[in-house]
Order: C-alpha cells, then sequence, then structure tokens
C-alpha cells in the first residue's frame, strides 16, 4: 500500500513536499520501525524517480526550443525576429530574468546590445562595453563559456564604471555567457542572467550554448544571404549593362553596316544622312566646310525642324563642334564635325530635342566621318579629272594639239563632244582657290573643260552665245560662292584650231571690263560696241592707234608734255577753250598754243567731224592700251 501513495502522488505530478505526508503520518500513527523504514525508501524512489521525470520535461522542453529555432533558421525569416525568439527562448528555458545578446562594433571598436529580453533598464539596454571589459569581454577573449554567481564579487574579469552601473540598474546579481563562434572566430556573446546568486549547472551552460551556436548560424546565414542578394543584384546591374552595352554595340554595328552599304551602292550625302536620321531620330542637315547646306532630311515622322532653319544657331553650334573635334550641343541641335586631318570637310546637324547618348553622338561622329570620305573621295575624283581635262584645255590654249583626231581621242575620253559648238569663258575672281575648284566641278557638270591659267580660270563650255553662257557662269558662281567675278566669252570657237585666239579674246575682254570699271560684270566682244570691234578676232587696235595718236603719243613721251591730256579736256569740254583751260587749271592761252601744237603734229583738219571721231577713240583705246588691255 506504501508505494501506491507515492504512484498517485507522482501521477498528480506533487510538489517534492508532499511526498514526506505519507511518512509523517506513519509515524504518528505508531507503526513500526520497519513500516517507517519501507516508507522512507519508497519516498526516496519516488523522489528520484519525481527528479528524472523532470529533468525529461525539461530535455524535452530544451529539444523542442531547439527544433524551433533550427525552423526558424530553416525558414529564412528576417534575423532580428530570429535572434530575438532565440534570445527568449534561453530566457524561458534557463528561467533568467534577463537574456541578451552583444554583438561587436567593427567600427566603433566596441560591443553593443543587439537583443535583450527582460530587461526594465534603459541604460542597461543602450550600455556599449570595450573590447575586453567586463565578463562579455572575457568570453571573447577565451572563446570559452563563463559564469558568474554574484558579479559585483567576482574579480577574474576586468570592471568598469559603466559596465557596473548599468547591471547594478538593472539588479544582476549572476550572469552566464557563451561564445557564438564561428569557426575559431567570435562573432558575438550570448547571456542569461538573474536577479539573485545562484550557481549555472553544466546542462544549463550546455542549453545556452547550444542557442547561442543557433544564433551563430541565424547570424552567418543572415550574411550570407546578405551577399548573395549583393551579389545577384550586382549581377542583374552587370547584366543590365552588358545588355544595354550589346544593344549600343548592336546599334551602331547596323548604323555601321547601313552606312557602308551606302557607300558601296555609290550613295551620296544624303543617303548617309537619311541613315543616319533614320537611326537616330531627328531632321538632319549636312553643312559643308563654309557652312552652306548640301544635304538635308526630315524627320522619320516627316516632319521638318524650324531650328535647322537658324541660320545663326547652325553657325554656332557647327563652329563649336569644330573646335571641340567631337560632338557638341545647343539647345535641341547636336553637331558633329567631319573632315580629313585637320582640314575640316562638313558638319551634321541633327535636331533631336530629347538629351543624345554617348553611343548615339558616336553615331552621328561616325555619320559624319563617312560624310567627310564621301566628300574628299569625290573631291579627289574631281580633281583628278579635272587635272585630265586642264591639261586638254592648256594643250589646245597652247596650240598643242595639233589635228582635230587626237583631240576627238582625248575628248571621247572625257565625255566630250565635239560636234556640239562650243564657247571659251574666262573668269576673274578674286578667291581664286575657290573659283578654280568651283570652275572645275562646273566644267565637268556641264560636259566641258577647265583650267587654271595664271590668277585666273578657263572653261570651254557647250554653246554658241558667248555672253548669253558668261552671265549664266556668273550667276551660279555668284550663287555658290557668294560673291561676283569678271567674266567674259568668247566664240562660239572651231576646234583646236580656234581655242588659243578665243582665249586671248576673253582675256582682252576681261582686261577692258576692269578698265571700264565694270569689275564684277559679264560680257563678250559682242557687247563692248566699237571696243569689242578692236579687241576681237584680228582687228588691229595698236595699229590703228599708232595711226591716228601716234605723233602726239611721241611728242608727250620725248618732251614729257601733256598733250594727249589736253585733246582729252578738249574734247570733254565739247571743244572749248575757256572749258579746257578750267579743266586743265591752266591759262587759255597756253592751252590755244597746245592746240597749235597738236595741229602741227596731226596736221590742219584734225577737228575736222571724221578726224575728230576717230581721234576721240583713239583717246579712249590709248587709255585702254595703258590700262594693259592689248598685251599677250
Amino acid at each position: 500500500m506504501s508505494g501506491e501513495v507515492f504512484l498517485e502522488l507522482l501521477e498528480r505530478e506533487a510538489p517534492a513536499v508532499e511526498f514526506e505526508a505519507p511518512v509523517l503520518e506513519a509515524r504518528a500513527a505508531g507503526a513500526s520501525a520497519a513500516e517507517v523504514a519501507a516508507l522512507e525508501a519508497a519516498k526516496l524512489s519516488a523522489l528520484r524517480v519525481r527528479a528524472l521525470l523532470e529533468r525529461r520535461a525539461r530535455r524535452e522542453a530544451e529539444l523542442a526550443a531547439l527544433f524551433d529555432t533550427a525552423s526558424d533558421l530553416a525558414g529564412l525569416r528576417e534575423v532580428d525576429a530570429v535572434l530575438r525568439a532565440i534570445v527568449h527562448r534561453a530566457r524561458r528555458l534557463l528561467r533568467s530574468d534577463i537574456a541578451y545578446m552583444t554583438l561587436p562594433d567593427p567600427a566603433r571598436g566596441d560591443t553593443y546590445m543587439r537583443v535583450t529580453d527582460g530587461s526594465g533598464s534603459p541604460a542597461f539596454r543602450a550600455c556599449r562595453l570595450p573590447m575586453g571589459a567586463g565578463l562579455g569581454g572575457l568570453v571573447q577573449q577565451t572563446g570559452m563559456p563563463y559564469c558568474t554567481p554574484d558579479y559585483f564579487a567576482d574579480q577574474r574579469f576586468h570592471h568598469t564604471a559603466e559596465i557596473d552601473d548599468a547591471v547594478r540598474d538593472e539588479g544582476i546579481v549572476a550572469i552566464l555567457g557563451v561564445p557564438m563562434k564561428l569557426g575559431e572566430r567570435v562573432i558575438g556573446v550570448l547571456f542569461a542572467s538573474h536577479r539573485d546568486a545562484r550557481p549555472y549547472a553544466p546542462e544549463e551552460i550546455a542549453l545556452l550554448s547550444s542557442l547561442a551556436a543557433h544564433a551563430t548560424i541565424a547570424l552567418d546565414s543572415a550574411r550570407l544571404l546578405t551577399e548573395t542578394r549583393t551579389a545577384l543584384a550586382e549581377l542583374r546591374a552587370a547584366n543590365e549593362v552588358m545588355h544595354d552595352h550589346y544593344n549600343t554595340v548592336e546599334r551602331a554595328a547596323q548604323a555601321h553596316d547601313r552606312m557602308t552599304d551606302v557607300v558601296v551602292r555609290g550613295g551620296g550625302v544624303d543617303d548617309v544622312a537619311a541613315v543616319a536620321a533614320d537611326i537616330l531620330g531627328g531632321a538632319l542637315l549636312v553643312l559643308d566646310a563654309d557652312g552652306r547646306r548640301i544635304g538635308a532630311v526630315d524627320a522619320p515622322d516627316g516632319g521638318p525642324s524650324d531650328r535647322l532653319d537658324e541660320d545663326a544657331l547652325l553657325s554656332e553650334i557647327a563652329a563649336t563642334a569644330a573646335q571641340l573635334g567631337r560632338t557638341a550641343q545647343l539647345k535641341e541641335l547636336w553637331a558633329a564635325p567631319g573632315g580629313a586631318g585637320s582640314e575640316p570637310l562638313c558638319t551634321l546637324v541633327l535636331h533631336h530635342p530629347e538629351p543624345l547618348s554617348s553611343s548615339d553622338q558616336r553615331i552621328l561622329e561616325r555619320a559624319a566621318l563617312v560624310t567627310a570620305l564621301l566628300l574628299l573621295f569625290r573631291r579627289s575624283i574631281a580633281e583628278a579629272e579635272g587635272r585630265v581635262r586642264g591639261e586638254l584645255l592648256d594643250d589646245l590654249l597652247a596650240g598643242r594639239v595639233a589635228d582635230r583626231e587626237t583631240l576627238a581621242n582625248r575628248a571621247a575620253l572625257l565625255g566630250i563632244e565635239l560636234g556640239r559648238p562650243h564657247v571659251l569663258v574666262v573668269v576673274d575672281h578674286g578667291d581664286h582657290r575657290r573659283s578654280a575648284t568651283w570652275t572645275t566641278g562646273y566644267g565637268m557638270s556641264q560636259h566641258g573643260l577647265a583650267a587654271t591659267r595664271g590668277g585666273h580660270t578657263v572653261l570651254l563650255l557647250p554653246g554658241s552665245d558667248p555672253t548669253a553662257t558668261a552671265d549664266q557662269v556668273g550667276c551660279e558662281l555668284t550663287a555658290a560662292l557668294g560673291a561676283r567675278a569678271t567674266i567674259a566669252g568668247a566664240g562660239p570657237v572651231e576646234l583646236p584650231a580656234d581655242a588659243a585666239a578665243a582665249y586671248r579674246e576673253a582675256l582682252r575682254c576681261v582686261r577692258v571690263l576692269h578698265a571700264l570699271g565694270r569689275t564684277g560684270s559679264c560680257a563678250s566682244a559682242a557687247n563692248l560696241g566699237f571696243v569689242g570691234l578692236l579687241i576681237s578676232g584680228d582687228a588691229d587696235a595698236p595699229g590703228f592707234l599708232d595711226k591716228t595718236l601716234g605723233p602726239v603719243a611721241e611728242y608727250d613721251r620725248r618732251r614729257r608734255t601733256e598733250l594727249i591730256h589736253t585733246l582729252e579736256a578738249y574734247f570733254a569740254s565739247g571743244c572749248s577753250l575757256s572749258g579746257s583751260a578750267k579743266q586743265l587749271h591752266v591759262h587759255v592761252n597756253t592751252v590755244t598754243q597746245r592746240l597749235d601744237r597738236i595741229t602741227g603734229l596731226l596736221g590742219e583738219g584734225w577737228q575736222h567731224p571724221d578726224r575728230a571721231l576717230e581721234i576721240q577713240l583713239a583717246l579712249r583705246l590709248h587709255r585702254l592700251r595703258e590700262s594693259a588691255v592689248f598685251t599677250g
């Protein structure tokens, strides 16, 4: 019966003090010593069983807590939540008043409270521990668990006023601290503490160490997860960069291929501009080295750009791009220069309201380079053909092409139709280099020839009206170069025989235009009146001049007199002696004496209307000869 009482107590999980009751009751009832001894033995056995059951229940709770912690880790919950759960379980399982965790702060060189559970002191929660200070410092340095039943009486570790004040404010007496170790490195300390003095059993140290291991795993997993996420973000960013770079390279390659295809197919400046405008999306204008428009393409949506009509804006951005040597921006315009070496050849101006990426700027610069190469290539071809054409014309003017068969063979190679009539034109322009370049291209475009001789250029063009041809050349040259030239035509000519004579006639005509104050005009001998009759063909103007005024001119030359000048004043004043004297600033008698001397040289009757007309014509020719019209 005695054993059944203790079994009932074990069944209802009675406290240990109740197990004394059956023994006391038996003694009070006068039970024999043997019966009391048996009850005492049964009591001790029951208490041992009770202690074993308590340990097993406690171990079961510990294992459940560890299992829950492992589940938290497996679920990769937010690390702070996992750490809070671990600290809370440590406090509950060890039946401690406070549990907390400290982690090192490398930036500040100390440790701080990462998580606390059960703390009521703000000073304790905000306390920072210097490295090596307090019980936690001992655990951190040795990597071993340490416990103290009475913190303030324990001198195994370094006490500091700040830590002692915080511990005292919290009311802590006994402390157990275990390291959180990652390999051989301590990454933190997990604590359980009580507000009364007490020792800590090995089982409690082992349990807190297990929880510390789980906390270490949580922190390391969080670190690895953070690093993984960072690596993934970096990989994602790198992939985006690579993708953008690939698209950029692909776009640039597409632009290169399309521009190359344009060049290979013999396309022109407008074709290259159309490709660039299509890829970049915007209206595009091509300017030559002088800022003149040589190509234009509307935006892909079909709309032109008003910005590309602002000449001042175009000039400014073209100058800026040329100075920088790369793409320049001004308002909504983007300009890229193109050239060969240090020689500028063109500028591409794109109207693009949105910012232009660096890769698109490179595409615009590539388009400018391709355009410059096209212009350079065409200029080289034009110069080569111009030299061949110039050599043929130079040979004609110098009389080095003697027979028509030789001329026909050379002309056929250049596409010159000898069966058509031709006129010869001399162009005298202030900017000889630019006019020579223009006339070379113009000659080829008109299926004619062009050559440079001295300070002027010569054109042999299809046509039968030298005046109309000279006017046409003058209009187009003025439009192209922005400045007028003195131009004279002669012909039509019979090749090769008449080329040299026609050249001399056109050259004399240019000189006459300068002498008559008509610089910048166009003419031929046919519309220069009597002067044209004298300078055209085989007219002997010098002979007529010597015959009519020769004696007077010779007298002036030998005696250094001014008889010629007197004649000009006399006729200009309407044969008035007083008018002549006033114009010459001499006395009337002086004029009379000079006229008498002229009569002596020219003979009586020189004032007769017919002779007077010839003398007046001769005086005008004399002025032209003094201007070197009839030389060469």
